[in-house]
């Protein structure tokens, strides 16, 4: 009975479902049409949004292939070709050097020592023979920092590992923006490439050879003070090296020879002999990942018997007052 019922009255319901359908659609069609028109107007709109991002993005690509053409000499002049290392520091990187330069010395005109330093590096290495080696931040930190430290009645420096002479002749120009008339004595096997233990040796980047000769004319870039500097060519380990160039006690030492630990160490123990009382002294790549040897040396001659007192740290250099 109740199968028969159903087979009865399907095709009421039929009807009654198509009689709903579409008074649904009828009533539906106005919100359908309006919904459809507001998409397509949405549509519309986000379309032309789009061509106007794209056209400024070409504009932007368009600006910006102009500025990279204005300022191609600049990146010829910055970059790393020849060198290594770019000479474009960031702000936050700038910053940085700043606030340490300023922690270890104290002085309060850190940021104009630092910018004379950098343009000394930039200057120096437009128109040197060569280059200085190490990143901008380290060059920079030692150029500014170096002459903030430096006793003001001991002249006398002392460089253990000079490269192409061209810091050295930034650090005398620095020391001579603070009053200074320094006497510089260089320590260098000079010996064509740089030597270091345990390191292939290999043509330097710039592609200058390492060369008395080379030394000299980026040292005549220093004025007086660089034509009368004393080159000893030679390792400081040497003891003829050591008896002529420990003639005097020194009041600013750059070490920055023999990276390996026992080469750091032992030119650690003859600066304790030839370094005046008040000297200051300057290790380089001092936290420098790739130069493990520094790191461990001087921290095993801190923790010894020593005149030295470590002042801080500004980049890879560490810093030392003797006595």
């Amino acid at each position: 009975m109740k199968a028969f019922g159903k087979r009865v009255l399907r095709p009421v319901t039929s009807v009654l479902d198509a009689r709903i359908r579409g008074v649904a659609r009828k009533a539906l069609a106005p919100a359908a049409a309006k919904a459809e028109e507001e998409t397509r107007a949405a549509v519309g709109a986000l379309s032309g949004e789009v061509a106007k991002l794209r056209a400024d993005l070409d504009r932007v690509q368009r600006e910006l292939a102009e500025v990279r053409g204005e300022n191609l000499g600049l990146e010829l002049l910055l970059d790393p070709a020849g060198r290594g290392k770019a000479r474009r520091p960031s702000r936050s990187e700038w910053a940085k050097l700043v606030t340490e330069i300023q922690v270890v010395t104290g002085d309060e005109f850190a940021r104009r020592s630092a910018t004379t330093a950098y343009r000394t590096l930039v200057a120096l290495e437009a128109i040197g023979v060569g280059r200085m080696a190490g990143g901008t931040a380290n060059v920079v930190g030692k150029l500014a920092t170096a002459p903030l430290l430096a006793p003001p009645r001991n002249n006398d420096v002392l460089e253990i590992g000079t490269l192409h002479g061209l810091f050295a002749a930034g650090l005398l120009r620095q020391l001579h923006r603070r009053g200074l008339e320094p006497n510089l004595t260089i320590v260098d096997p000079l010996a064509g490439d740089q030597l270091q233990p345990g390191r292939m040796t290999t043509r330097d980047v710039s592609g200058v050879p390492i060369r008395p000769d080379v030394v000299r004319a980026n040292l005549a870039l220093a004025g007086p003070a660089g034509e009368r500097t004393r080159l000893r060519q030679g390792f400081s380990g040497d003891a003829v090296v050591r008896a002529e160039v420990g003639d005097r006690a020194y009041g600013v030492l750059i070490i920055d020879g023999d990276h390996s630990f026992e080469g750091v160490l032992a030119d650690l123990e003859w600066a304790e002999q030839i370094a005046a009382d008040g000297a200051l002294v300057v290790m380089d790549d001092y936290g420098d990942r790739y130069w493990p040897g520094v790191t461990e040396a001087l921290d095993k001659h801190l923790g010894g018997t020593t005149r030295m007192r470590l002042l801080g740290k500004v980049s890879t250099s560490a810093y030392l007052r003797v006595g």
